[in-house]
């Protein structure tokens, strides 16, 4: 018969320590979104009067990718890991992710857009200032 390592205890200490912990890494993580969030229009702007070989994107998505390593690096919530059994460590909300609901909306809009209820008129006023961002910075 195997015995089954014990769970671990949460002591006073240990959740003072995790208390604190998520204290600096809350600030942390609220001072890298603050950053981001300029970062991430410049670099979607740059991307896309620079694409690369007629690709847009190359500056954005490397901000991504850099934003991602950091999420993992602060791993806001590590603490769950000190947490009881009886606390389930669950993904929320249970109903998708907010990309789910992003996808959702965006298929809504696309199918508004392909019965005639979004004007076409619009898309290509949008598709035309792009092609001329692009194609100027293109002659440059």
């Amino acid at each position: 018969m195997t015995e089954e390592p014990a769970a671990p205890h949460v002591d006073n200490w240990t959740l003072i320590r995790d208390v604190a912990v998520i204290q600096v890494k809350l600030i942390v993580d609220g001072l890298r979104d603050l950053v981001l969030v300029p970062l991430t229009l410049v670099s979607g702007i740059a991307s896309l009067v620079t694409g690369i070989d007629g690709k847009p994107g190359g500056y954005f998505y490397r901000l991504l990718a850099w934003g991602k390593r950091s999420e993992r690096w602060i791993d806001l919530f590590g603490a769950l890991r000190n947490a009881p059994d009886d606390i389930p460590d669950e993904s929320f909300p249970s109903e998708g992710s907010l990309d789910d609901m992003v996808s959702y909306v965006e298929s809504v809009v696309v199918k508004e857009h392909h019965t005639g209820r979004m004007t076409r008129q619009a898309k290509d006023h949008i598709d035309k200032a792009l092609a001329r961002i692009q194609s100027s910075k293109q002659t440059d």
